[in-house]
């Protein structure tokens, strides 16, 4: 069971448990959660269904089997007519890896785009910051760093294992 004042992940939304209500609908406990990223909009889940919607938020350690596993997180081979597609399905997945698979594919392909003189794309690059901003909030809490402090730590350490791989 969830507390009061404790991160959760709903879907993939970094929440905070601002309230329990006992006996709040049908006589069913509810969560009242409010997302980190948007302070208008309050979620309330009920306890029961909560282990399907909701999650503890990752810890130090996963993180760190994450950064390890980056490199080998394939990117999406896709034609840019499914690209969209592909993205909305690992979005919606919301696991950790997926959304990885998201940021180093629109990283990839911009890139390229722009190595040709072109311009960057739409779709990838609001895909690329969105699952940015998903990824980045959740793993801020759990290292207790801010947003870019935790952007620059991935980056640093992804720097880091790359290089310490050629050497």
């Amino acid at each position: 069971m969830f507390e009061v004042g404790q991160y959760v992940v709903y879907r993939v939304s970094l929440c905070v448990v601002s309230e329990i209500k006992k006996n709040y609908y049908k006589n069913k406990d509810y969560y009242f959660l409010d997302p980190v990223n948007d302070e208008s909009l309050t979620i309330k889940v009920p306890v029961d269904k909560s282990d399907k919607v909701m999650r503890e938020v990752i810890t130090k350690e996963e993180i760190k089997e994450i950064i390890k596993d980056i490199p080998n997180i394939e990117v999406i081979k896709s034609e840019l007519r499914n690209i969209e597609n592909e993205y909305k399905k690992l979005m919606k997945s919301g696991t950790h890896r997926d959304l990885i698979k998201i940021i180093k594919t629109a990283y990839l392909r911009n890139e390229e785009r722009l190595n040709n003189n072109k311009k960057i794309s739409e779709t990838d690059d609001n895909y690329f910051k969105k699952a940015e901003k998903i990824i980045y909030t959740e793993f801020s809490v759990a290292l207790g760093l801010t947003y870019d402090e935790t952007k620059d730590y991935i980056v640093e350490r992804v720097l880091f294992l790359k290089e310490k791989a050629n050497n």
